[in-house]
């Protein structure tokens, strides 16, 4: 089953995003829901760095990927709101491949931030 973890900042906006494990619909390699999660998590990177201007610390292995945003109180509006469109974008592409193989492969945890400063 892959676990994605959603860290939520006090504004309720996802900071973080991972994926971890493997789904198990086939074997490691032709796995498709592996691979689209794995699609989807890069892309959201990739588009990050090209239009938000923003290259977010990660950690790409075998069953993992992980990204966190960095602090918003140093990017600029339009940066902010791009970063957080295309989070939100990712989520819903994951929930979207849930919704049509089951929450047997993928299932989401929310992890709120109740402080510190704005991200």
């Amino acid at each position: 089953m892959i676990t994605i973890n959603l860290q939520h900042g006090p504004d309720g906006w996802i900071e973080t995003f991972s994926a971890s494990g493997h789904a198990g619909y086939a074997a490691d390699g032709p796995d498709i829901i592996c691979a689209a999660i794995s699609v989807l998590a890069q892309t959201a990177i990739g588009s990050l760095q090209e239009l938000a201007g923003i290259d977010p610390p990660r950690q790409l292995e075998n069953g993992l990927i992980r990204f966190t945003l960095p602090d918003m109180a140093g990017l600029t509006g339009v940066q902010v709101q791009t970063a957080k469109l295309l989070m939100q974008s990712l989520v819903i592409g994951c929930k979207q491949i849930q919704a049509s193989y089951g929450s047997r492969y993928i299932r989401f945890r929310h992890r709120q931030d109740q402080g510190g400063p704005a991200r």
